[in-house]
């Protein structure tokens, strides 16, 4: 036999035997790639929010979502941009999904009770973060103590101004109940301060161009200011602006509250004197692991505090 032909004879005598020893053994088992278990969510939470046009509660999306990735949460969240009736309907279609929790920041806390009522007869549990709300069945109530925190703020700008003068308060949205609740703390406190007299109230929305707005306006109609309190920052800093415009800056003194970047970088320049700083982040990620133990069969206290602090320069 020439060299090919060997070739070829050993080739068929090797597929022959390979063929052979196959049918012997049963048939060949293709190899099956298994792909890895996909790790499936243990709840489906919504986290309902009055705007996320406030770096507050950013922050507080932001705790949430770190808390949902660590307890297998999948989170849902929408943005009411300061619109009750916006809200209203959310939730409703979140109602309608069938999620397992709903967290809620409310845009006006008479308003959001029909949403809470309709979540509570869909046997959703609610819990509200940093805005209490007027009715409805909440698990629990996740915040600052703003009163508290209200007193804080008078206490401190009573000290700066030497316990006498001139004060404008900057009051936050009409229906909720941060704005009751701080303004209620601060009053309480001025009480104790009989030389300081607040020669004007007006709310500013909690929203930095209506703080503009507002203040340039007070401003305008009180020739000597010597103290400000807003009751968040966004509105304090509209005011900073105001004054700034107006050649005002040197006369007064601003307070705030919140501490949101913005407030601190203002407290390093010596515009503002001082803000109350919350936890947003940390209110957010209470919310979904209390929501989580909550539903996997923990019982809850009706408030969980959460610590404030006073940030001066």
């Amino acid at each position: 036999m020439n060299t090919p032909f060997k070739l070829n004879m050993l080739l068929i005598i090797t597929v022959f035997l390979v063929a052979v020893a196959v049918t012997a053994c049963g048939a060949a088992q293709p190899t099956v790639q298994i792909a890895p278990t996909q790790q499936t969510d243990d709840f489906v939470m919504a986290l309902a929010l009055s705007t996320l046009d406030n770096p507050f509660f950013v922050s507080m999306q932001k705790g949430a979502e770190e808390a949902a990735n660590r307890t297998h949460t999948r989170l849902l969240v929408v943005d009411a941009k300061d619109d009750a009736g916006r809200q209203a309907k959310q939730i409703q279609q979140l109602i309608e999904q069938s999620v397992d929790a709903l967290l809620v920041n409310p845009v006006d806390g008479e308003a959001i009770v029909e949403s809470i009522k309709a979540a509570n007869s869909a046997n959703i549990p609610v819990i509200t973060l940093d805005r209490s709300a007027n009715g409805g069945k909440i698990v629990t109530h996740i915040a600052s103590d703003n009163v508290a925190g209200g007193e804080m703020a008078a206490d401190y700008l009573a000290e700066i101004l030497g316990k006498r003068g001139k004060v404008v308060e900057l009051e936050g949205s009409a229906g909720t109940s941060a704005a009751a609740d701080r303004g209620a703390g601060f009053n309480q406190a001025m009480l104790k301060y009989p030389n300081i007299e607040i020669v004007a109230r007006q709310s500013a929305n909690f929203n930095r161009s209506d703080g503009r707005t507002v203040f340039a306006q007070i401003l305008k109609e009180n020739p000597e200011i010597d103290g400000v309190f807003a009751h968040n920052d966004d509105m304090v800093l509209g005011a900073i602006d105001a004054a700034k415009q107006e050649r005002r800056m040197d006369d007064i003194k601003f307070v705030g509250f919140d501490a949101i970047d913005l407030a601190v970088s203002a407290l390093e320049k010596g515009d503002l004197e001082a803000t109350i700083a919350q936890q947003p982040a940390e209110m957010g990620r209470l919310g979904v692991e209390m929501a989580a133990k909550y539903l996997h069969g923990e019982s809850l206290p009706d408030y969980i505090p959460v610590d404030l602090a006073l940030l001066t320069q």
